[in-house]
């Protein structure tokens, strides 16, 4: 094997039900072995803060090398992972099939499932990945959570804040009273039996966030492809499991893969195609719930069933030919790549997508918004978080375009934020998926 790698990247099953995965000597066996190739490396210094963090540790040490670096100061590094995936994509040329074997995403979840095997992973951060529990809960009454999590009540957020953790800055993403799931049972679109993709069948996957926070988006993705012939069901057996999978909790994320895998499989059967409306869910359902639940045949046809969204519109475009009536979107589009949507190595579906529109200008931007999840809102995350997406604010500012579009959609909350601390920076009042846009390009008010 030479210097470097120019294979493309395999990943090894997560072996987190051995009892050597979650050992702490042999654990730190393993990140010493990495963190030291890392060291010697330094390609990936400018990603996210995890790397700065173990490059100053190894700095300050006593020898300049890890060998006098303490294991205490691993924590650090991990806390600072967001799970991107960008150094396992993009950067690091040390990964499998290199026999040097370097995986520091997955490394980073071996600690934070350590860490839930021994009861140490923060409470109120637990709570916060409990989408489905708490979308039950806050869709009762939006209102007053909605007015409770803005970030102008002073009163509810800093509370929140001494509480629970949660940054009192830090944008939080709204609750509806009806969720995507009920409002599919009634609205359903008109399937346009003159398009070129007539006869196609989609299953959409709502996700947690598109089911509780962001309606929207699965509209817009339902009508869209209803004018381009496809016959669509809408299924939410439970959340796909990335929150608690940052937690480390294995055992949840596998639980919930066996779930929605079983209940997916019988539209797989009838020659449905599946639709995940959010980047994070379709990583988890293509590639990392098999790798947690290997030889798991639902979840292997689930896994090869799956498409992005704007993969599934691209995949129209190609093979049958979009439905016509697009029109312009006055004032330009700046569309944000999602890492997620970027780890899953089918090239940029969202930019392709967009392009379609006719007349449009699209300013694609493909670096890392700082969010990371529910970790971008915690006290000590949301700032970190800010600074890594900082590129990615200024050159929404610099762009001037009236719309600013995310795959992501806590990485568009988090990029106009970014966008409001930079000097002239004026954001839109929303940072929509890019379905919705091209909804609205078709003259689709989905809502």
């Amino acid at each position: 094997m030479s210097e470097g790698s120019l294979e493309a990247p395999i990943r090894h099953p997560i072996a987190w039900q051995d009892p050597d995965y979650t050992d702490p000597e042999k654990l730190d066996a393993e990140m010493r072995r990495q963190f030291d190739v890392c060291h010697g490396c330094r390609l990936c210094f400018n990603l996210c803060d995890s790397f700065p963090r173990l490059f100053d540790l190894i700095d300050e040490a006593e020898t300049g090398e890890l060998d006098s670096v303490d294991s205490a100061g691993f924590k650090h590094v991990v806390d600072a992972c967001t799970l991107c995936d960008m150094c396992f994509m993009t950067k690091c040329p040390y990964v499998p099939p290199h026999e040097f074997n370097l995986d520091v995403p997955h490394l980073m979840l071996r600690y934070r499932a350590m860490e839930q095997k021994q009861g140490k992973r923060p409470f109120w951060e637990q709570q916060l990945t409990k989408t489905d529990r708490n979308g039950r809960l806050c869709s009762h009454a939006p209102g007053v959570v909605n007015w409770g999590g803005k970030t102008s009540n002073g009163l509810t957020r800093g509370v929140l804040q001494a509480v629970a953790g949660v940054d009192k800055d830090a944008a939080l993403p709204k609750y509806y009273g009806k969720t995507f799931v009920e409002r599919a049972r009634t609205d359903v679109p008109e399937v346009n039996k003159d398009a070129p993709a007539y006869g196609r069948k989609a299953v959409l996957y709502a996700t947690c966030f598109s089911n509780y926070n962001n309606p929207q988006i699965g509209a817009a993705t339902r009508a869209v492809l209803a004018r381009n012939g496809v016959e669509t069901e809408v299924v939410y057996p439970a959340c796909c499991g990335m929150p608690q999978m940052e937690q480390g909790d294995l055992e949840q994320v596998a639980e919930n893969a066996k779930k929605v895998s079983a209940e997916l499989k019988p539209w797989i059967d009838k020659g449905y195609d599946v639709i995940a409306l959010v980047p994070s869910c379709a990583l988890m359902l293509k590639f990392e719930w098999p790798l947690i639940v290997p030889g798991d045949d639902d979840i292997k046809a689930l896994s090869a069933a799956t498409s992005d969204a704007s993969e599934y519109i691209v995949a129209i475009a190609k093979d049958e030919g979009l439905a016509d009536g697009l029109s312009a979107l006055d004032g330009g589009v700046t569309l944000h790549i999602a890492c997620h949507a970027r780890a899953q190595n089918v090239g940029m579906k969202a930019a392709e997508m967009m392009r379609l529109i006719p007349d449009t200008e699209i300013k694609v931007i493909q670096r890392c918004s700082g969010h990371g999840g529910s970790w971008g809102v915690m006290k000590g995350n949301f700032e970190t978080g800010l600074k890594v997406g900082k590129p990615v604010a200024r050159d929404a500012v610099k762009a001037e375009n009236k719309y600013v579009a995310s795959e992501c959609p806590l990485a568009g909350i988090h990029i106009l934020q970014g966008m409001e601390r930079i000097e002239g920076g004026k954001p839109p009042e929303a940072a929509p998926h890019p379905i919705e846009l091209f909804a609205r390009a078709y003259g689709i008010e989905a809502g």
